[in-house]
């Protein structure tokens, strides 16, 4: 009589307590861990954390900038792109010791570089603007939007799949947006127009729409000329755009007339020139490291992870300005923030691969 309950048992492999699912996730996350070096998860860690780091202190330090008397929204974003050579730094000794060779250019691969540097040079003056305006954890809340226009994108660009949750997602975060837009008069500074706040929010949305457009492009250029040979393609491909993306800059600051009030601009910032230097350089360093960290992810694990990891970074950055910077933190942007972190929630839900085994 107790064969044909053995026989079930043995047809139903599903854990069936708390304490056997937990037993089964210990086995799959040590295999996952088996599966891949010890450097592979060393790099993933530096990787995570710089994302983790790197970007809200860009963030808070563009926010400093304009809170402690600078004024161009040029500077901002060239510091954004200045830091090209660390990611070049890194790559140069990568050739050595992997005993490989740069990714040879050709006229497609470098129009795209150029196309890509000049829509990042583009993405980061529309952010300083959004930054000018804007306390930095009402511009970080608005920056997550970049993850509506990168679904949107890469289902026209690149393909990628739409799913029940991925519109979920967009319909909560746009939510979670409409209700800072209508709360808009508890968190502007006194110092800031209606029309100046109105313009922060517009040019901090659009800032995000073509970051996802970016996001998506440059999904494009590995997929076609690129592909994902090694680590070395993605630093390649930082460096270059963001070279680029200097270049561009470079001209706009020199052609706005920003580059030479810089020296005035250091003498009138609060804590003088070495206040002014200190966040410049800063924010050149922490931009360059946030990008490189969170592209790493990207290659290393997935965009799910990177999903992750970008969901934590919101909040982070908002409790972070609250607290260095005394941003002020209404019930409304509260809910915000709840209801942001549940749509990347439902986007990371609806970009991990499901199995039929799972349960």
């Amino acid at each position: 009589m107790q064969q044909p309950l053995l026989m079930s048992e043995m047809e139903d492999p599903k854990p069936k307590s708390f304490r056997d699912k937990l037993e089964a996730l210990r086995t799959v996350a040590e295999d996952t861990y088996k599966s891949k070096p010890i450097s592979h998860w060393f790099l993933l860690i530096l990787s995570s954390a710089a994302m983790l780091v790197a970007f809200p202190a860009s963030s808070l330090l563009s926010r400093v900038y304009y809170s402690n008397g600078g004024k161009s929204k040029w500077i901002i974003s060239w510091v954004a792109v200045a830091g090209w050579p660390i990611p070049a730094l890194v790559l140069i000794p990568t050739y050595f010791v992997l005993g490989i060779y740069p990714t040879p250019l050709n006229f497609k691969l470098t129009l795209s570089y150029v196309v890509l540097g000049f829509l990042s040079g583009a993405d980061n003056l529309m952010y300083a603007y959004g930054y000018a305006y804007l306390p930095a954890s009402t511009a970080s809340l608005l920056g997550s939007t970049s993850l509506v226009f990168s679904a949107l994108f890469g289902y026209l660009i690149v393909k990628n799949k739409i799913n029940a949750s991925i519109i979920n997602a967009v319909v909560i975060i746009t939510a979670a947006m409409a209700i800072i837009a209508l709360d808009s008069d508890s968190d502007r500074y006194g110092n800031v127009t209606d029309t100046q706040y109105t313009m922060g929010f517009i040019w901090n949305i659009l800032g995000s729409l073509l970051h996802g457009l970016i996001f998506a492009l440059s999904e494009l250029v590995f997929i076609k000329w690129l592909g994902r040979r090694s680590f070395h393609v993605v630093l390649e491909q930082q460096v270059m755009v963001s070279l680029f993306g200097f270049v561009f800059t470079t001209i706009g600051l020199i052609v706005s007339n920003d580059f030479e009030s810089m020296a005035s601009e250091a003498k009138t910032f609060i804590g003088g020139r070495s206040s002014y230097l200190s966040v410049l350089i800063w924010g050149v360093i922490t931009f360059q490291l946030g990008i490189l960290g969170g592209t790493a992810v990207l290659f290393l694990a997935s965009t799910v992870l990177a999903g992750v990891l970008n969901s934590i970074r919101v909040p982070l950055t908002s409790i972070a300005a609250v607290i260095l910077l005394n941003d002020p933190m209404s019930g409304f942007k509260i809910l915000s923030l709840i209801i942001t972190f549940w749509g990347f929630g439902s986007y990371i839900y609806g970009n991990y691969p499901q199995s039929k085994d799972s349960s």
